[in-house]
């Protein structure tokens, strides 16, 4: 149970990062991005530190507001 809890984590943190990471490089705050899929930026900032572990709708919606494919932002290795 715990390695799977681990696992979760990990997953979130670095889906987390490849969002933030995306985000930044397009010049585009927490707040900017929260407006452009109508959500709050607490709620987008949680997901970049892997607290919340954001649906495939919303990840489709916030890869469409970044303007890339849904699996640059899913492209995580263990």
């Amino acid at each position: 149970m715990k390695t799977r809890i681990r696992v979760k984590n990990k997953l979130l943190k670095k889906l987390g990062c490849n969002i933030q990471r995306i985000r930044v490089s397009k010049n585009i705050t927490q707040e900017e991005l929260a407006d452009l899929i109508s959500s709050d930026r607490s709620y987008i900032g949680a997901i970049e530190q892997g607290r919340k572990s954001p649906s495939i709708y919303c990840l489709y919606t916030i890869a469409s507001a970044l303007k890339v494919k849904l699996s640059q932002i899913i492209d995580i290795e263990l």
